[in-house]
């Protein structure tokens, strides 16, 4: 996986529990264009703490462009900012 660390828009639900549970995100490409990428499974979900900021660590799956990909999305909680961080 190659780390981009670039900003997303993201679409989630969050349970009783306040568990986040992302559904889909949108991202730009180097062309400019816009893409949405369904997210079929989150494998893990961990915390983490980078540069003194909590994180939440989505590693995901899905299919983008009829092939499956793994990638990992964080949720910074202090900000409430979600990153595309490695795919």
């Amino acid at each position: 996986m190659k780390i981009v660390a670039k900003p997303i828009e993201v679409v989630s639900w969050t349970d009783k529990k306040g568990n986040i549970h992302p559904v889909r995100f949108k991202t730009t490409n180097e062309d400019e264009s816009i893409s949405v990428i369904k997210i079929d499974k989150v494998i893990t979900v961990d915390k983490e703490k980078l540069a003194g900021n909590n994180m939440l660590v989505f590693k995901c799956q899905s299919v983008i462009n009829g092939a499956e990909r793994l990638y990992e999305i964080k949720y910074e909680l202090s900000t409430c900012k979600w990153i595309l961080f490695k795919i």
